[in-house]
């Protein structure tokens, strides 16, 4: 009865059994430490050796007995040849129940192990069906293990076992049957804060199933190596891997042959590179434990390739109006081609830094006129391992498959391992490979990968399907028959890969309070505005001189102030004419309070003459409207002065132009004299038909030219 209820406890972390299929991938034996009458299973690495767990009461077997197979003890083997008889780790470790599974932290210092929680008194309270497994950690103080505490979490009423230390200490990972898991044993881990550790949590449903999830395993990427009897299997208890992607767990992936079998197997740890390692198993009729050795390596995850993207589609938003008559949209992508109209399609040659521009340029010459758009693009490969090859091909044809493409920045490539899918593998960044048969195939790139920043090692896999065929007429068929991608450019404000800068958007800035004006020229040394430079210039334009205080040069531009873009047209094209090439309009923001609410005031108002004049030049309630406002502005700042200007279209003579548009002047500055503004502050200016917004002929463009102007006198 005594042995019946110890065998109980004892069964809180053995397990099931399972079936499974043999591959070359992996080579397996028994260790020579494994005995035939003792159980042998979770080894954990430790200084020169493994510690692992055994039923075996000393190390001298002894035969003569079947009460050792009751209790569990650690015990320690050194694996580098010196001594190979196991030894008990520590006897200040040992209790008289199950001691065992253990992990260490990085230093050795520090064991974390399973124990029944009542190690003491007589075999009706050991015994208890409360007397569950615990954790409980240690610290070594020269040969001794010492100052043994709980985990604050440990539980009386379910078990809370197979420790596991993530390699930077920040989390312990263990199995527990707590009620609110999935059903059996899940895996948990508890988050080191300081010198406190948090309230377990579950790996959640991707891990941990209905069945029993164990013996958690984590390398220093946070990859996961379990065992479970819930997920799809050999059959039994076998191992997996897992590891996060975007912050969640990947679908689970077991391990294959020689590795799993039909037997139950469990509690396995590897090398930081999975070049090799050990786990237990059962399959040799007791529990024991096996050293594994990787001939290839197994590419667990290999998400199916995507194609790096290079073609982007650009558009113009169409907030700023030109005339598509006299001008054209001019899209250069900074790789030495260019393209027309307001919306073009592009292909980058490859990854780089592309400056783009949308310019505006005169339909007959090309000369620039105004730039609506600057951006620097930053284009990528997507961050992936790559396999290049033909999509399709030929049986018996010998192709190269390469990885020189792979984009994983960060990392360095330790190892590459190709699965063709026809039962072939192969080594190396290019690796030549033909098929023997027609049909669809998976090829699959596994990569070992180095971490540059914290030196650890993680698995990366990409996968990409081939086609082969059995003549050139069906590949041809093949090729033809191929269904298009949705579509060949995407849109560059959206594209995979592209990282946009935008230096310059004549769009953004026209939300602003602006103007638009001519800048002529540039210079690193100031000319002048009486300089003979400018003397082919018509009187009726106003140079004016600024200077950039962060690289010192100077600017020389028209004085004139234009509310829309293609007002400044006809000025641009004479100072062209007049021989300024680099002559441009340029947005110019409004700062001045005053300036900003004259501004606002001829949006919200119009500008066309026909909102201000009947056709005996009497001014219409928008007139009074409008101009009741500019005495309100005029009365608020009792030092500002302002030209009220007329412009006519070229219907008639140009000197009926010239005093109708006087008239008209005049009879807006009489009005705001009439309501108290003194007669010095506000000024009649006519224009005529001398300066047009557009040289067009219709009588929408006439209509663009009749218009008025409300200027601050400097």
């Amino acid at each position: 009865m005594k042995n019946k209820q110890l065998l109980l406890i004892l069964l809180a972390i053995l397990f099931h059994q399972v079936s499974v299929s043999q591959t070359d991938i992996y080579t397996v034996k028994r260790t020579a430490f494994s005995s035939d009458f003792y159980d042998e299973f979770a080894p954990v690495f430790y200084q020169n050796g493994l510690v692992f767990v055994t039923n075996r009461s000393s190390g001298v077997t002894d035969y003569s007995t079947s009460q050792n197979a009751n209790f569990t003890k650690i015990f320690f083997i050194d694996t580098d040849g010196k001594k190979t008889r196991p030894k008990l780790f520590s006897k200040y470790l040992r209790t008289r129940l199950n001691d065992g599974p253990a992990a260490f932290n990085a230093s050795g210092d520090t064991v974390y192990f399973s124990n029944n929680l009542i190690t003491e008194g007589n075999l009706r309270k050991i015994s208890s069906m409360r007397n569950k497994l615990g954790i409980f950690y240690a610290v070594k103080e020269g040969k001794k293990w010492t100052k043994i505490r709980e985990m604050r979490f440990n539980n009386e009423w379910y078990n809370i076992s197979t420790p596991c230390l993530s390699p930077d200490g920040s989390r312990l990972y263990f199995a527990s049957d707590k009620p609110d898991g999935y059903g059996g044993t899940d895996i948990y881990y508890s988050e080191r804060k300081g010198e406190y550790w948090s309230d377990p949590v579950n790996l959640g449903p991707v891990i941990n199933t209905g069945g029993n999830e164990s013996y958690p395993f984590v390398t220093t990427e946070g990859e996961l190596y379990f065992s479970s009897d819930g997920h799809p299997g050999l059959g039994g208890k076998d191992i997996f891997f897992s590891s996060m992607k975007d912050g969640k767990w990947q679908a689970p992936v077991r391990l294959d042959a020689p590795v799993n079998s039909q037997y139950d197997d469990f509690a396995l740890i590897t090398d930081p590179m999975g070049k090799g390692g050990y786990f237990t198993t059962n399959r040799d009729n007791s529990l024991d434990i096996y050293e594994f050795s990787t001939v290839s390596p197994q590419i667990f995850y290999a998400g199916m390739q995507k194609d790096n993207q290079y073609c982007f589609s650009f558009s113009d938003s169409g907030g700023i109006e030109i005339d598509t008559l006299f001008l054209k949209y001019v899209w250069d992508f900074g790789d030495g081609i260019k393209a027309e109209g307001a919306g073009a399609g592009h292909c980058f040659p490859g990854p780089g830094k592309y400056n783009v521009r949308l310019d505006v340029a005169d339909r007959q010459n090309g000369n620039l006129f105004f730039t609506k758009l600057m951006l620097e693009l930053d284009l990528r490969d997507v961050e992936q391992p790559y396999i290049t090859s033909p999509d399709a091909l030929l049986s018996g044809e010998t192709v190269d498959f390469d990885a020189h493409r792979s984009y994983l920045p960060g990392f360095e490539i330790v190892s590459l391992t190709w699965d063709f899918g026809d039962g072939t593998r192969g080594e190396g960044e290019s690796v030549k490979h033909s098929y023997d048969k027609p049909g669809e195939y998976t090829v699959r790139l596994g990569l070992k990968l180095k971490s540059l920043s914290k030196g650890s090692i993680h698995n990366e896999g990409i996968s990409k399907k081939v086609h082969v065929s059995g003549s050139q007429a069906e590949r041809n068929n093949w090729l033809a028959a191929r269904t298009p991608d949705k579509s060949e450019y995407s849109d560059f404000r959206q594209g995979t890969g592209l990282s946009v800068n935008t230096l310059y958007s004549a769009e953004s800035e026209s939300s602003k309070d602006i103007v638009y004006c001519i800048d002529l020229m540039s210079s690193p040394e100031r000319i002048g505005t009486g300089s003979n430079t400018f003397r082919s210039i018509t009187p009726k334009y106003t140079i004016r001189e600024e200077t950039d205080p962060s690289s010192g040069s100077w600017h020389y531009y028209v004085s004139d102030e234009h509310l829309n873009l293609m007002s400044a047209y006809p000025a641009w094209s004479e100072l062209k004419a007049a021989g300024f090439n680099d002559a441009h309009v340029m947005i110019k923001v409004i700062t001045d309070p005053v300036r900003k609410e004259l501004i606002s005031l001829l949006k919200n108002y119009g500008v066309s003459d026909e909102f201000y004049f009947d056709n005996y030049n009497r001014l219409r309630a928008n007139a009074y409207l409008m101009l009741d406002q500019i005495v309100m502005l005029l009365n608020r700042n009792p030092g500002l002065r302002l030209e009220m200007g007329v412009h006519t279209d070229n219907t008639g003579t140009a000197a009926a132009n010239l005093k109708l548009s006087q008239t008209r002047a005049q009879v807006m500055v009489n009005y705001l004299v009439n309501r108290g503004i003194e007669g010095r502050r506000v000024v009649a200016r006519g224009f005529g038909n001398t300066k047009p917004v557009t040289r067009g002929t219709s009588e929408a463009d006439r209509k663009l030219n009749r218009r008025i102007e409300v200027n601050v006198i400097n």
